[in-house]
């Protein structure tokens, strides 16, 4: 049992958090174990994501390329599926999770199907209409399956259209399917991820309480249930199937699970710069063990956006966004929460590096101290 107010937890969660998301001490040498470790990475920016699987790689061993390929070879999946939100998931994974969390999210969409006429009838024909024109394994944009479904009498105007796909996600039938030059395309999910045995319900919430709290933690029940959408009761009853295997701890009256491995240990200033959304920030109903709730506005100043952070120590100690791509080069800007040193502007400077490395260029980063204004520095493209 540990006393409120005390500073010891915040600093000792921020190590375990780094140390099981993978972003200090990674043994991860391929995206799809990234994937695999977290069990879904949230993807609504794709430049970010990709980013997101790189940092968590040794270095020298991810760029961009390497992560596009493992995109494009279907190994990762970038579907709905958590919250109803864009992540990357493994194609191993992806089935049982869906069979998890979809027919609830499902449900919680009914007042909007509603309005958009969108009906049982509609979805069983658009589904069928995707089955035969993906068939063969044929990958289409969003743009030639809104055309493929006008062409057979179904509307596919304005926001029809991206629940339409979503549901047909949501349903197994289609994910993600190799880029075309910038543009995503979909393809069947049996093409992708062939069916195997399901997984009981009660075991597939004890898996996913098993990812999410071995490379999220530490972290509680609240934390857990807004991250996988499931009721706080079923999600109690995953991690008390797990419990054994965790480690825990009461903090101002709430209990924090992990799994029992002490962090590798890591000097000082360590600096690393994380894309927007990503799951270091984001995986936690409550962000205090990382995050001073002074600068909360300073990362989500609406929109439903999360900006890109610099970390140090373990802690949120700015945000920083790209200002310009050139042929060799990448330009950023940090903006600090307050003034820093010469040993972290080094240290800063050389996670920039680590940043223009994987997008196979060299760093131009520019670090200013902003305490005293609000930021809405836009994520990186």
């Amino acid at each position: 049992m540990r006393h409120a107010g005390c500073p010891e937890p915040q600093l000792l969660f921020a190590a375990l958090r780094l140390s099981a998301q993978g972003i200090t001490g990674s043994g991860f040498s391929d995206a799809s174990d990234v994937v695999g470790w977290l069990g879904a990475v949230q993807a609504q920016d794709y430049s970010a994501a990709k980013w997101a699987l790189g940092l968590r790689m040794p270095v020298g061993m991810a760029n961009d390329p390497i992560i596009e390929g493992a995109i494009a070879n279907g190994g990762i999946l970038r579907t709905h599926v958590m919250r109803r939100t864009w992540q990357f998931v493994s194609a191993k994974d992806l089935r049982w999770m869906l069979d998890l969390v979809a027919p609830r999210l499902i449900a919680r969409s009914a007042g909007r199907y509603r309005q958009l006429g969108l009906d049982a009838a509609t979805f069983g024909r658009c589904a069928e209409i995707l089955a035969k024109t993906l068939d063969g394994g044929h990958a289409l944009t969003r743009d030639e399956i809104g055309s493929a479904f006008e062409r057979a009498g179904v509307s596919a105007d304005g926001p029809r259209l991206s629940h339409l796909l979503v549901r047909a996600e949501l349903d197994g039938l289609i994910c993600s399917g190799p880029p075309r030059g910038s543009r995503h395309t979909y393809v069947l999910l049996e093409h992708r991820a062939p069916l195997r045995v399901p997984l009981r319900r009660d075991e597939a919430v004890a898996e996913l309480a098993r990812r999410y709290f071995r490379s999220r933690g530490p972290a509680s029940l609240r934390d857990f249930v807004w991250w996988s959408g499931l009721t706080a009761r079923e999600a109690r009853a995953g991690v008390m199937t797990i419990r054994s295997s965790l480690a825990a701890d009461v903090v101002n009256g709430e209990t924090f699970w992990w799994q029992n491995d002490a962090p590798a240990p890591v000097g000082s200033p360590c600096v690393h710069l994380l894309p927007a959304f990503d799951e270091y920030v984001l995986a936690y109903r409550d962000r205090t063990a990382v995050l001073d709730t002074r600068y909360s506005e300073r990362l989500n100043a609406g929109g439903g956006m999360l900006s890109p952070v610099i970390i140090i120590d373990g802690r949120v100690a700015g945000t920083w966004r790209r200002t310009a791509l050139g042929v060799g080069t990448v330009s950023m800007k940090a903006e600090m929460f307050a003034s820093v040193g010469e040993r972290e502007r080094l240290a800063i400077a050389g996670a920039a590096q680590r940043y223009a490395g994987f997008l196979q260029r060299d760093a131009r980063i520019e670090v200013v101290a902003t305490a005293c204004r609000r930021s809405s520095s836009p994520h990186p493209s």
